[in-house]
């Protein structure tokens, strides 16, 4: 029999208030920053994990995205972009926008092509310096179809709270049930006439036209600040409380897509085992904490030196350090030692040098 009480209590709409997992936004909260907490990179993943920036064609602008501690009530972090040079005019080909993308598989509840086709509502805390009317708009990347709704700021340098209700997709099919891109959220700064000038707001065929529809606010034409935190996705028309997640599980969900491994300052922080391959190489496996969303593109930090191979008693600075066979998993890492100092066939372990800062980042991103 359908379950519709406990403890006397009848479960209702609300109910998903009190469940978990129902919001399908990773890192909502900001909570999460392993890339580090400050950037004046404007183009990509820099700092808080699962956001970025996506900017066309702008020739002025420059500026910071970080991991902001100016946060609305219940709430420790947001996601910033500081505006430190202004895009004084916007062309027709120009925009600038917040994104966040959802996997594909997390998606197939939604029922899309069908007469159930479920709406999906997206809430937000956002504050700016400009206030308007923003757009903020999703691209269904599988079938290729986009949408785009707006939200209205009031007053400035002031935390509002926003709700939009994306309504199902019944013509346009379900994203794919894989682990590419499903939905592609982007929260538009500015957006020349090329992404605003047809008719998005309901379910079509993608065109770059649709998918800033109703946009006219430009936050990127005067210094200052943008902020967002508190972004919940979850189905129905209604925004539920903000389901917060501990930093553990956050980490976690973060780490399907990038993984920063770090001695931290440790002399001696280890990165993985291996063995000696000559008497100046050395090969072995880095395990992942968190299985990949897809085998990664595994990098290290600039400075080669900063890695050490320790081998018994012996252990000398890389002279070259380079990554392949990735799966989900594991990669492996080849090591040419600056000097001679390895026994053929002996274990080691792949560690920093003395007590240089070393990184090794580990991408699967959409």
């Amino acid at each position: 029999m359908p379950l519709t009480n406990v403890d006397g209590q009848r479960l209702g709409d609300s109910v998903g208030e009190k469940l978990g997992n129902r919001n399908l936004i990773i890192n909502g909260a900001m909570q999460v920053a392993q890339r580090g907490t400050s950037s004046s990179t404007i183009t990509t993943y820099a700092t808080v994990d699962r956001f970025r920036l996506k900017n066309a064609n702008t020739d002025q602008l420059a500026g910071t995205q970080e991991q902001s501690t100016t946060a609305p009530t219940g709430f420790s972090n947001s996601y910033k972009f500081d505006i430190t040079t202004a895009e004084t005019a916007i062309a027709a080909d120009e925009y600038f926008s917040v994104r966040h993308a959802v996997e594909a598989q997390n998606l197939q509840h939604l029922e899309y092509n069908t007469s159930g086709a479920k709406a999906v509502t997206l809430s937000f805390w956002v504050r700016s310096h400009v206030t308007g009317t923003y757009a903020v708009g999703i691209t269904n990347s599988d079938p290729n179809r986009n949408i785009a709704k707006t939200y209205s700021i009031s007053s400035a340098d002031t935390w509002e709270h926003k709700t939009v209700t994306f309504p199902g997709d019944t013509a346009g099919a379900n994203p794919n049930n894989d682990n590419g891109v499903g939905f592609m959220f982007d929260w538009y700064l500015a957006a020349g006439s090329n992404y605003t000038s047809s008719d998005g707001s309901s379910w079509g065929a993608f065109a770059e036209n649709r998918r800033a529809y109703g946009h006219t606010a430009n936050a990127i034409g005067t210094t200052g600040g943008f902020y967002i935190t508190g972004v919940q996705l979850e189905v129905g028309n209604t925004a539920t409380p903000f389901e917060h997640r501990s930093y553990g599980d956050e980490l976690e969900r973060c780490q399907r897509y990038f993984e920063l491994i770090s001695n931290e300052g440790d002399t001696r922080g280890a990165f993985g085992n291996g063995y000696c391959e000559s008497t100046s190489t050395a090969a072995g496996y880095i395990y992942f904490k968190t299985k990949k969303r897809a085998a990664p593109t595994v990098t290290r930090s600039s400075t080669v030196g900063d890695f050490n191979f320790l081998h018994t008693s012996s252990s000398m600075a890389a002279s070259a350090l380079t990554f392949d066979n990735q799966t989900t998993t594991s990669c492996q890492f080849n090591f040419t030692s600056s000097g001679t100092p390895f026994t053929d066939g002996n274990g080691g372990v792949l560690t920093a040098f003395n007590s240089n800062t070393s990184t090794i980042s580990i991408s699967a991103e959409l």
